[in-house]
């Protein structure tokens, strides 16, 4: 018998035992090289310039949610003994949900133009070391796992909502551990009357039994301040607009004028031709490395992105959103001519990012109440719930510090100042 124990910030000793068919099948994953490689993906990409302690991983995260999914099960069993024939494809679920992300996480999604859930899906069919182990619970497990990730369908319904839903395991570790890792202090969720208070509805659908709704409610709140103030910082939108313009002067460069080695090489120039393993060879220390030896000897527009995200010089964001789409085109060209007049190359120095967030929606699977008796929807009995499904747009001009006087000054001449 081997038990191997995990000692997590948040959820304390996670320990699995090779007894457990299920647990056997998930330590084989854990210890498989798609899977050791989440080690060197950060969990908020580039997060980290703004709030220092953000180093958490993309592995770290995913054995939270393979815990709370053992939990969640473990409490639904109670209901529906049936249930633990699933525990195999929810292990592997909550495991590999993530495996497909890129260097920097879904920062690396913008910066490459990829999907991290159809690569999960992808690496689950093409690579042996994910798929065997898979499969050794059940044949056809992986192929099973594969369709969960990437389209959101399981045989039942309450196994795909712990996996993939408003109130599923990764939101509720992710959102715990950002605001922990970020020193936001507000994400202390009350994971224990959130999972205790999980029921299956007569549609065979989770739900939510009432005594469940003021946690339910607070989880909603602090997701809400989460994007707010962390996942939408302004700086954020900085560093990922930054990422994101180094990549459109590598790709126009070309290879005979940058350095790039085999995987980069790949990654910028024929990204639709990738395979399994070089998606895998590529991660936050290669793409890291790359962006280091750019700022030392690459040409001069890219060697100023990279320097300025390094050194962490970075641009200023002036909210806009109080202006409409064609004042904020006007400020955005307002910014380019300062830059110009400052001596300053507008087309890696100025950016116009807009985004429209909702937080909670009610109509793609939304939470309901169910008592025994009757199924409401939470937004229809909580009117706190119900205000966090209103959509919010933020609207962003990024521009050097250099023209921020001048900038400000010229704005007011344009719209309506926040």
């Amino acid at each position: 018998m081997k038990r191997r124990t995990y000692h997590d910030p948040l959820h304390g000793e996670i320990v699995l035992d090779s007894a457990d068919p299920a647990e056997a099948m998930a330590m084989a994953l854990i210890e498989s090289a798609p899977f050791q490689r989440l080690r060197r993906i950060r969990q908020l990409g580039p997060a980290y310039l703004t709030f220092h302690g953000a180093e958490s991983s993309r592995f770290t995260h995913s054995l939270g949610v393979l815990q709370l999914a053992r939990r969640a099960l473990k409490h639904l069993e109670r209901q529906t003994p049936s249930l633990a024939q699933q525990r195999g494809l929810l292990y592997g679920a909550a495991l590999l949900h993530d495996v497909g992300h890129g260097p920097l996480s879904h920062s690396g999604e913008e910066m490459f133009g990829l999907h991290h859930e159809t690569w999960s899906a992808r690496l689950i069919r093409q690579q042996k070391s994910l798929r065997e182990p898979l499969d050794s619970w059940l044949p056809g497990n992986s192929e099973a796992v594969a369709q969960l990730l990437e389209r959101g369908i399981a045989p039942n319904p309450a196994i795909a909502a712990l996996v993939s839903s408003q109130l599923d395991c990764d939101r509720l570790d992710y959102i715990r551990r950002d605001s922990y890792s970020t020193g936001t202090a507000y994400g202390q969720l009350d994971l224990s009357r959130l999972i205790g208070a999980l029921v299956i509805a007569p549609d065979g659908q989770l739900a939510i039994h009432p005594r469940g709704r003021t946690a339910v409610e607070h989880y909603l709140v602090v997701r809400s301040l989460m994007y707010g103030s962390v996942y939408n910082h302004r700086l954020n939108i900085v560093c990922n607009w930054l990422l994101q313009q180094i990549i459109v002067q590598a790709r126009r460069l070309g290879p005979n004028k940058i350095f790039a080695d085999s995987v980069m090489n790949q990654w910028l120039w024929h990204i639709e031709d990738l395979d399994s393993d070089t998606y895998l060879a590529n991660d936050d220390l290669r793409t890291g490395y790359h962006l280091i030896r750019w700022r030392e000897e690459g040409p001069a527009p890219l060697r100023e992105l990279c320097e300025r995200l390094l050194e962490r010089r970075l641009l200023k964001a002036t909210d806009v959103r109080q202006l409409n789409s064609g004042e904020r085109l006007e400020a955005l060209a307002l910014a380019q001519r300062l830059s110009i007049s400052a001596g300053l190359d507008p087309e890696i120095c100025c950016g116009l990012r807009e985004t429209r967030t909702t937080g909670y929606k009610p109509y793609v699977g939304g939470l309901r109440l169910w008592n025994g008796e009757q199924l409401q929807a939470l937004e229809q009995v909580s009117p706190l719930v119900e205000s966090l499904s209103h959509p919010q747009e933020l609207a962003w001009l990024l521009h050097p510090r250099e023209i921020s006087q001048a900038l400000r000054l010229s704005l007011a001449a344009i719209g309506p100042q926040p």
